[in-house]
Formats: C-alpha cells, sequence, structure tokens
C-alpha cells in the first residue's frame, strides 16, 4: 500500500507563501499525474491543481491560477506545492493524491481519477 507523506502546512498571515511537499514512502511515482486537493470546512474537497508525469505540464483552478505553482523532482520522488499570496480563503486541509493510470491527463480534475492520496496536511491563513 503506497502512503503519501505530506508537509509543509502551517499558519501563515495573509499575502504570505508556503511550500508543500508531498512523497510516496515507497514506490516510484514519476510515470504518474499527480493532483493537489484541498477541503475546507464544511464544503466539499476542491481541485487545486495537477501536474503531468514529467512535469511539462500543469493545470490550476481559477481560484489559485497566478499564485500556486506545482513542481516535481521525479529524482527526489517529490512534488511540490508553492503557496504565494496566501488568502483567508486558502484555509484548508491540503491532499496531495496520485492519477491512477500512468502517462495519462484523463480528468486530472477529478478526484476519481486518483487512487492514493496523502493524510492531508492544515493550512490557516489568518487575515
Amino acid at each position: 500500500q503506497v502512503q503519501l507523506v505530506e508537509s509543509g502546512g502551517g499558519l501563515v498571515q495573509a499575502g504570505g507563501s508556503l511550500r508543500l511537499s508531498c512523497a510516496p514512502s515507497e514506490h516510484t511515482f514519476s510515470i504518474y499525474a499527480m493532483g493537489w486537493f484541498r477541503q475546507a470546512p464544511g464544503k466539499e474537497r476542491e481541485f487545486v491543481g495537477a501536474i503531468s508525469w514529467s512535469g511539462d505540464s500543469t493545470s490550476y483552478a481559477d481560484s489559485v491560477k497566478g499564485r500556486f505553482t506545482i513542481s516535481r523532482d521525479n529524482a527526489k520522488n517529490t512534488v511540490y506545492l508553492q503557496m504565494n499570496s496566501l488568502k483567508p480563503e486558502d484555509t484548508a486541509v491540503y491532499y496531495c493524491a496520485v492519477h491512477r493510470i500512468g502517462f495519462s491527463w484523463y480528468n486530472i480534475w477529478s478526484q476519481n481519477e486518483y487512487n492514493y492520496w496523502g493524510q492531508g496536511t492544515q493550512v490557516t491563513v489568518s487575515s
């Protein structure tokens, strides 16, 4: 069973930055797209962004476009979510996930296309 270990969450003031990291405990994931999702209190989990297996393609939700950047280092088996210009509405538990199909960009916005999930890391943005 693959486990994804997330880190980097915390409390930050509005306008600040955080970088989240996600690494599987085992298993090379370099052939899979990786996604980031978040869930705010009382809301459904939503797509934040995704990166292709090679890192050549990324996609972002409109709410974070221009502020968040996803990258990956396949040599380190790690994917990152750099979050800048944070807003209070970015407060949520953030999850990374592994796309279920190798070399695929299919429905990367849909949670149903991801079969391994991290435990989540809390990001709190104060106003």
